[in-house]
């Protein structure tokens, strides 16, 4: 008894609307994640472009008792932004944050 099979035909891969929307979803996955790392990755280069030329010369303060940085930037410019100068002095000296201790130097950029 010999059993005969009936011969091959290839099928054809269908996808429906769904499938096509899920697969293009997954192909252009990988393009959306380089331009979020690109877009979010360049903030800070972006930030720093807008910024003033960075202060030439300095003066020294020593920090009193009740100082605080802000005050210290209204002090220095009292028609601009504290928080911009602030975050320059933070720069400059290399603190952690905006926290001074009584007796500690800081160095405060020139404000024309």
């Amino acid at each position: 008894m010999t059993v005969e099979s009936a011969p091959r035909t290839a099928t054809r891969l269908r996808l429906t609307r769904r499938g096509r929307i899920v697969f293009t979803a997954l192909a252009s996955l990988p393009l959306v994640v380089w331009a979020l790392v690109t877009v979010l990755g360049s903030g800070g280069a972006a930030a720093d472009g807008g910024s003033s030329a960075p202060a030439s010369s300095f003066e020294y303060v020593t920090i009193g008792q009740g100082d605080s940085l802000w005050a210290i930037a209204e002090s220095l410019a009292p028609e601009g932004d504290p928080r911009v100068l602030i975050d320059e002095i933070i720069r400059l000296n290399g603190l952690d944050d905006a926290v001074v201790e009584p007796g500690q130097r800081l160095a405060l950029p020139v404000v024309p």
